[in-house]
């Protein structure tokens, strides 16, 4: 049998669809055949292949490693599991009625269609670039510029403002915020040092909340970054002892100003952050 004219194509493409789409656009015979080269295929399956749609068989044939006299070439114990856990899932899944859809396949058509929606095919639709886009990038900027008392000539400015002795979650539970919409700006406080005239002026128009901890999880939390960051700090920064007595004035510091405390020992920034917000809409809400 006569096969064919082969060409070899090199493409600067990266990923399967591209390169498919891409071959197929070279190429310009009336069949096209599509096989991986990781040499996991037989390439002298080919003509057999070519012969069933030459005759009029059909349109597409494909070649299957499940079918009878089918099998594996070159390919690894993992792979192999792999590809045997897929077709498993198909099937169990088509069994129960139960949607399944490759990732790598078309998987937006697949989910138009199970959900009866028309994909509008436009990249990063969900980023939509209008107001509420524009003012959450202003927040996250102000408040990388207004961490860990940077800045604090502006605290009028922000939303809220952050205060706690360190490893309190202020930065994390800043940024979260800020991605919400928020300016804030947080204050460390620390040991044997007063805190900003700034601060205490802005209180009067700003809220300011206190985050406090518990003093043995304070210990465990700043002894780990310590470790992972190779920190050079002093020996007390991680003495239970010394942490409570920072925590006990951090408290005496809030109360004397009526600033609201949060305790974020058993809360996760998400957590942090609700509450944060419940504060604000109560005392907008005034």
């Amino acid at each position: 049998m006569d096969i064919p004219e082969l060409a070899l194509t090199s493409l600067n493409k990266k990923g399967l669809s591209s390169a498919v789409m891409s071959g197929m656009m070279e190429s310009n015979g009336k069949v096209i055949a599509v096989m991986d080269a990781d040499m996991q295929h037989d390439e002298n399956i080919l003509p057999a292949l070519y012969e069933r749609i030459r005759e009029g068989y059909c349109d597409i044939c494909i070649g299957s490693r499940a079918v009878e006299k089918g099998g594996y070439r070159n390919m690894t114990a993992g792979r192999k599991f792999a590809s045997n856990l897929a077709k498993y899932l198909a099937t169990e899944t088509k069994k129960n009625n139960i949607p399944c859809f490759e990732v790598l396949g078309n998987l937006i058509a697949s989910f138009s269609k199970l959900l009866k929606q028309e994909a509008n095919r436009k990249p990063s639709g969900q980023h939509a670039l209008d107001e509420e886009y524009y003012k959450r990038i202003e927040a996250v900027q102000f408040t990388m510029s207004h961490d860990d008392g940077k800045i604090i000539s502006d605290l009028d400015k922000s939303d809220v403002i952050l205060v706690g002795i360190s490893r309190t979650s202020k930065t994390p539970t800043s940024i979260y915020l800020a991605n919400r919409g928020y300016k804030v700006a947080n204050i460390p406080l620390i040991p044997n040092k007063d805190i900003p005239t700034q601060l205490i002026e802005s209180s009067e128009k700003t809220c300011v909340v206190g985050l406090v901890c518990d003093a043995a999880r304070l210990s465990d939390v700043r002894r780990n970054r310590i470790q992972s960051m190779h920190e050079d700090r002093p020996g007390n920064y991680t003495s239970e002892k010394e942490i409570l007595t920072e925590l006990e004035n951090s408290k005496k510091l809030f109360k004397k100003y009526k600033w609201p405390i949060i305790d974020v020992t058993r809360k996760s920034v998400e957590e942090t952050a609700a509450s944060i917000i419940k504060i604000l809409d109560i005392l907008n809400s005034k």
